[in-house]
C-alpha cells in the first residue's frame, strides 16, 4: 500500500509538472494544477456523499433500478474511485473544449466592435500634421501621441538590472528592454487611478511620473520613488506620483509611464497612433504607407486572427494529450470492475438462483454503470465551470457564463461512456451459468 501511494504521488507530481510546462505560464499552470488537486479531493468527498444518498432512492422502483443502486452502495469505495477517475478525465476534456471556446468568445465580446485594428508607429515630428490631415480626410479619428524611448536605470536611488530580479523573468525582460514614455495633461481614456493623484495644471514641467500598477508591482516601485531614465545618453529624473490601471484589451495606445508636459518634451521623440479602419477603407491604409514609406503600420486584426488560429492548433494538440486522461479514467473503471469480477459473478449467480432473469440482471448492471458515468459527468461539468470561471477572472480578467446545457450534456455523455466501457468488462458475467459461479464462489 505504501509503495502504491508513492507511485500515485510521483505520478501526480509528474502530471503537475506537465500541466505547468504545457501552460507556458507559471501562474496559469499553478491555477490549473491547483484546480485539479482541489477537484480530486472534492470529487472523492462528493462521490461518497452521493453514493450514500443514492442508497435511500432504491424503494418504489423496478428490480433493475433497485439492484443497480444496491450494487453501487455495496461497492461504495470502488464506485467512488471510478467516479473520480472518469470525472477528472471528463473535466480535462471540457476545459480544453467548451471552456476554451467560452474564454475566446468572452474575450472577443470584451473588445468593442469599433476597437482600433491598426497601429502606426515611427511617425516623425515633421510628418505629424500631414499624417493627421490625411487620416482626417478619410474620416478616421486618430490621436497622434508622442513616444520617447528610455531605459530605466535606477529606482529609489538603487541601480537596477536583470540581476536585481533573479527570480522574476518578467521583471528581467522589462529591465533589459527600453520603455516607451509619453507625456500628457489629461488622464487617458481607459485608464483609471488606483493610487496617488493625477497631474494638476500646475504640475507642467515638474518631474512627476504616472506608472502602470502592474509594472510598479513587478519592479517594486512605490509611490514617491525617484525613477531615473536614460534617454539618448541623458538622465531624466522623475518622482512617482500615481499608479494607473490600464484597459489593455481596449486596443488603444497605452504607456507604462507618463509625465506631465514639459518634462521629457526636449528628448528625441516619434509619434504613434491607433485607429479603427473598416474593411471597405483598406485602400486608405495602403495610400498612407505609399505616401509616407517610413511609417510602420501594424494590422492588429490580422495578428489576432493568426493568434486565434495558433491557439486553436495548440489547444488541439493539448486536447489530444488529455484524451489519454479520459482514457485513463476509462481504464480505471474497466480495471475496477475486473478486480471485483469474482465477487460480482457470485452475487449475480445467487440472484439467478433466487429466480432473477438475465434481462433484470442486465438492467441492474446498466443502471449501476449509468449512474456512475452520469454522476462523474455532472461533477466534471461543475468542476470545469468553476475552474474556468476562476481562470477567466484571475488570469484574463474575463467573466464567463455557462448554460445548464453543459452539465446536462456532460452527464448524459458520461453515462453513455461508462455504460460502453463497463459493459465491455462485465458482459460475460450474465452469461456465466449460476451453478458454475456458485461452485467457484464456494
Amino acid at each position: 500500500r505504501v509503495s502504491s501511494l508513492g507511485a500515485y504521488a510521483i505520478g501526480l507530481i509528474l502530471l503537475a509538472g506537465l500541466i505547468v510546462g504545457v501552460a507556458g505560464n507559471v501562474r496559469l499552470g499553478v491555477y490549473a494544477v491547483g484546480g485539479f488537486v482541489v477537484a480530486l479531493g472534492s470529487f472523492w468527498v462528493v462521490a461518497r456523499m452521493i453514493i450514500a444518498a443514492i442508497a435511500r432512492l432504491r424503494g418504489g422502483a423496478g428490480f433493475g433500478w433497485r439492484q443497480g443502486l444496491a450494487s453501487l452502495t455495496r461497492h461504495a469505495s470502488s464506485s467512488a474511485v471510478q467516479i473520480v477517475a472518469l470525472a477528472i478525465g471528463l473535466m480535462a476534456m471540457l476545459l480544453l473544449t467548451v471552456i476554451r471556446a467560452e474564454l475566446l468568445d468572452a474575450w472577443q465580446k470584451s473588445v468593442p466592435a469599433d476597437a482600433p485594428n491598426r497601429f502606426v508607429i515611427n511617425i516623425q515630428p515633421d510628418q505629424r500634421d500631414a499624417v493627421a490631415d490625411m487620416l482626417r480626410d478619410n474620416g478616421i479619428e486618430a490621436e497622434l501621441l508622442p513616444m520617447v524611448r528610455a531605459r530605466l536605470v535606477r529606482i529609489g536611488g538603487k541601480e537596477v538590472s536583470p540581476a536585481s530580479y533573479p527570480e522574476d523573468e518578467r521583471a528581467q525582460r522589462l529591465i533589459e528592454r527600453e520603455f516607451n514614455l509619453s507625456w500628457r495633461s489629461d488622464l487617458p481614456t481607459g485608464n483609471s487611478l488606483t493610487a496617488g493623484r493625477w497631474f494638476a495644471p500646475g504640475d507642467a514641467g515638474q518631474g512627476l511620473a504616472s506608472v502602470e500598477e502592474g509594472l510598479a508591482k513587478t519592479l517594486g516601485i512605490q509611490l514617491g520613488d525617484e525613477l531615473v531614465f536614460m534617454i539618448a545618453g541623458v538622465e531624466k529624473r522623475v518622482r512617482t506620483s500615481n499608479f494607473r490601471k490600464l484597459a489593455w484589451d481596449s486596443m488603444r495606445v497605452n504607456f507604462f509611464v507618463l509625465t506631465p508636459p514639459g518634462v521629457i518634451d526636449d528628448a528625441p521623440a516619434s509619434y504613434i497612433t491607433s485607429f479603427h479602419l473598416p474593411a471597405e477603407q483598406g485602400d486608405a491604409a495602403s495610400e498612407l504607407v505609399r505616401r509616407f514609406p517610413g511609417l510602420t503600420m501594424i494590422d492588429v486584426g490580422a495578428i489576432l486572427r493568426q493568434l486565434q488560429a495558433v491557439i486553436g492548433q495548440v489547444a488541439g494538440a493539448v486536447q489530444f494529450v488529455f484524451v489519454f486522461a479520459l482514457l485513463a479514467g476509462g481504464i480505471v473503471l474497466y480495471s475496477a470492475l475486473l478486480t471485483s469480477f469474482d465477487e460480482r459473478r457470485y452475487e449475480l449467480a445467487v440472484m439467478r438462483a433466487l429466480g432473477a432473469q438475465r434481462t433484470q440482471l442486465r438492467q441492474a448492471m446498466l443502471v449501476e454503470l449509468g449512474v456512475i458515468g452520469s454522476v462523474a459527468g455532472l461533477m466534471a461539468a461543475i468542476g470545469a465551470m468553476l475552474l474556468g470561471r476562476i481562470v477567466g477572472q484571475q488570469a484574463f480578467q474575463l467573466e464567463l457564463s455557462f448554460g445548464l446545457w453543459l452539465p446536462a450534456l456532460s452527464g448524459i455523455g458520461g453515462g453513455l461512456l461508462a455504460v460502453i466501457i463497463g459493459w465491455l468488462a462485465v458482459r460475460q458475467l450474465i452469461a456465466t451459468p449460476p451453478l458454475l459461479a456458485l461452485r467457484n464462489g464456494a
